[in-house]
């Protein structure tokens, strides 16, 4: 079963311009409506309303992984809804995760610079120009990412420097270990 899973699952890498704040708080936009990826998909508004509305009737969250890897989940994402932009996220990275800390100083370094949505369509079509429009999306998954689809969006900080936090994060590992 985990197999077919995998080979029905689609990948798309957009960003937003995601901060980390108040430790390890991470937010930006996952998707971004209206914009053509480098796979010539492009989200319309509401493809994930009814995915987001099931989830949530099943009290259950979109996953925060690493690189898309089902084993390596980084931390939780606290917020997950569509805007006029595209699909915001909000979530934090997970401190006694040590890749999520690793995560938070690649970050605070602008060596991760993107997020990707893990999902299974449910309904596209095509446009004029024969791009596949993505009506309608079953999200599995937000992941923090090295290149995103969309080359327009990427992580960025707003607020607090993630140097600091990064910095903060390392000591606090080191603490733990001493």
């Amino acid at each position: 079963m985990e197999g077919d899973l995998e080979s029905c699952l689609e990948l798309k890498f957009a960003g937003g311009r995601p901060a980390l704040r108040d430790g390890a708080v991470i937010e930006g936009y996952a998707s971004r409506f209206g914009l053509p990826d480098q796979g010539g998909d492009i989200v319309a508004p509401g493809a994930f309303a009814a995915s987001l509305a099931k989830l949530a009737a099943r009290g259950d969250k979109v996953r925060m992984l690493w690189q898309h890897d089902p084993a390596r989940p980084i931390g939780v994402w606290e917020e997950v809804r569509e805007d006029a932009t595209g699909l915001f996220v909000r979530g934090r990275l997970l401190e006694g995760v040590t890749l999520a800390q690793e995560a938070a100083t690649l970050i605070g370094a602008g060596a991760i610079d993107g997020l990707s949505i893990g999902y299974r369509t449910i309904r596209a079509e095509k446009d004029g120009r024969g791009r596949r429009v993505l009506r309608e999306v079953e999200l599995w998954e937000v992941s923090l990412v090295t290149f995103p689809m969309l080359p327009e969006a990427k992580l960025g900080a707003k607020g607090e420097r993630t140097e600091d936090i990064a910095a903060a994060l390392i000591a606090a590992t080191e603490a733990l270990r001493g």
